[in-house]
């Protein structure tokens, strides 16, 4: 039993390959892609709408609804961002039930590629939201003597995002081929259907890690008061 997609190449020339990481974070981003099409070309402002269209509305709602629980503010600008890295993952790891596929999260370079999107945008959204000089002040708080710490935070903070997410599925497949080597029937389709259900508490768990990160780093560092006191007085 294979357990990382990165061992499997599906093509190979010289010193370039296509593995099956790429290939199927191509096939994740093409029926993403395929389906938003389908739901939302014909959207409707009424009460009559398809399952498709209320299903999109529920997780629209349910993901500002979290990402206003974290951040206490509107999600309308986090939205895209944090959305589109929990359906990613959670769609790669739904995957995982066709036979022959490989989640390409069960990689160290595809989840290191998610935890670098989150790094770079938390930077954006704190600039955004609080300017360039008092995003930066926060690095040398209470005193200039802390700048090394926390950029060794901000790195720190990036790696175990990785790695945490990369270790909950890989640990998974491994049980799930332990396990298929000792007992062939049973036991795999129950570890298989508890995999299905880390993958989606992970990709939760990974988009409101990210949400965490931009909200600290657009309200906790601006000196004023936190945004549900500010709310208050306004």
């Amino acid at each position: 039993m294979t357990i990382s997609p990165d061992d499997v190449v599906f093509w190979q020339w010289g010193m370039i390959s296509l593995n099956a990481t790429i290939v199927y974070t191509w096939v994740v981003m093409a029926l993403l892609t395929l389906i938003s099409w389908l739901v939302t070309h014909r959207l409707s402002s009424g009460t009559d709408i398809s399952r498709w269209q209320n299903l999109l509305e529920v997780l629209v709602t349910g993901i500002g609804d979290q990402i206003r629980e974290v951040s206490h503010t509107e999600p309308g600008k986090y939205l895209p961002f944090v959305g589109t890295l929990f359906l990613f993952i959670a769609l790669a790891n739904l995957l995982n039930v066709i036979p022959g596929y490989l989640a390409p999260t069960g990689s160290l370079s595809t989840t290191t590629a998610l935890a670098i999107c989150v790094f770079v945008a938390v930077p954006i959204y704190g600039i955004a939201s609080q300017g360039p000089l008092n995003y930066l002040k926060h690095y040398i708080k209470p005193t200039v003597l802390m700048l090394p710490f926390n950029i060794i935070g901000e790195i720190s903070r990036t790696i175990a995002l990785a790695v945490r997410l990369y270790g909950n599925i890989m640990s998974g497949t491994v049980i799930v081929a332990i396990l298929l080597s000792l007992t062939p029937y049973f036991f795999p389709i129950v570890m298989q259907l508890l995999g299905l259900l880390t993958g989606m508490i992970q990709a939760y768990i990974f988009a409101i890690l990210a949400m965490v990160y931009i909200a600290s780093a657009t309200t906790a560092h601006d000196g004023g008061e936190p945004p549900e006191n500010s709310q208050e007085t306004q």
